[in-house]
């Protein structure tokens, strides 16, 4: 099967959980190749059609697969090949957005929601599946914290606290997360920026705890990869996480007020040691391998 991905690449590169995602199914025997739209906004996508059309007639793909629903509106606007669209989180919570994702949602041939929260927002009965992206558990693995610091030059004496993305990015809403540390002795927060993939596993081994605080997230892979490496986790309600870190001990649901989720710092802290994260992911059928298989599936019911 020939599977043409649709999905932005107008910031230089693609979301890891794309093309992780894409590298699994691939190993199930699916051809697959990319689109990138170079463009930004509605507008800036719809110029793109010319262009996506051209990719088509060359590639001559059996089925489109487009991540985030304006990448989705954008395949739909042509009605040879037929589409399955993704949606990831900020296509459905964003306002702006979410017109044009129900529109996607009305002309794809299936949807795929990475939430139980979202797919309930869609209202959607039919043409549709709940399949949150898979974790790469080959590289998402336990390891030594000791080793791991060591690795990454962290200090062995202080407490460190991973922070779900960069402070400048308003959705993660990093005030509520450094307000929440500030009176902690000896605590470092560190902010997810700038790093390799193998570099993320490693500080998901090295960290004490790792924290989330958006506003807003659809099945955020921040935690699922924390989960995958057996590393405490202090999250506010956001998305799937409180299904996914559910009865885990060592991992802890805070509220948006500043001392709830300082509170649970501290019992994260004090837990001090790894959970048994791994397993729960396993167990909810998140490795990468499995979802790939349901992706796969999809992909057939489609094509049938």
């Amino acid at each position: 099967m020939k599977i043409l991905i649709v999905c932005s690449g107008h910031s230089g590169k693609i979301s890891p959980f794309i093309t992780e995602q894409v590298n699994s199914i691939k190993t199930l025997g699916v051809e697959a190749d990319y689109f990138f739209v170079k463009k930004k906004g509605l507008f800036g996508y719809l110029k793109e059609r010319k262009h996506l059309l051209h990719k088509i007639k060359a590639y001559e793909p059996e089925l489109i697969h487009a991540h985030y629903g304006l990448s989705g509106l954008l395949a739909n606007l042509q009605r040879k090949v037929p589409v399955v669209s993704t949606y990831h989180g900020s296509d459905i919570n964003d306002a702006r957005i979410y017109l044009f994702s129900r529109l996607c949602m009305i002309l794809s041939a299936h949807n795929i929601f990475v939430s139980e929260k979202n797919r309930t927002k869609s209202g959607l009965k039919s043409k549709q599946s709940l399949i949150p992206c898979g974790v790469d558990t080959q590289l998402f693995i336990p390891t030594v914290k000791e080793q791991a610091r060591k690795k990454l030059g962290l200090d062995k004496a202080v407490k460190y606290i991973l922070f779900a993305g960069a402070f400048q990015n308003k959705v993660k809403n990093a005030g509520l997360a450094q307000a929440a540390v500030v009176d902690f002795p000896n605590v470092e927060l560190l902010e997810l920026k700038g790093y390799s993939r193998e570099q993320v596993a490693l500080l998901m081994n090295a960290v004490d705890v790792v924290l989330m605080t958006s506003f807003t997230e659809g099945s955020p892979q921040f935690i699922k990869e924390a989960m995958a490496c057996n590393c405490p986790v202090v999250s506010v309600p956001a998305g799937d996480v409180p299904d996914v870190i559910k009865n885990v001990e060592g991992c802890f649901m805070a509220t948006y007020a500043v001392t709830n989720v300082a509170e649970k710092l501290k019992l994260a802290l004090d837990f001090d040691k790894r959970t048994a994260g791994r397993q729960r992911i396993i167990e909810l059928g998140l490795s990468a391998e499995t979802v790939a298989k349901r992706i796969l599936e999809v992909y057939e019911l489609v094509n049938s």
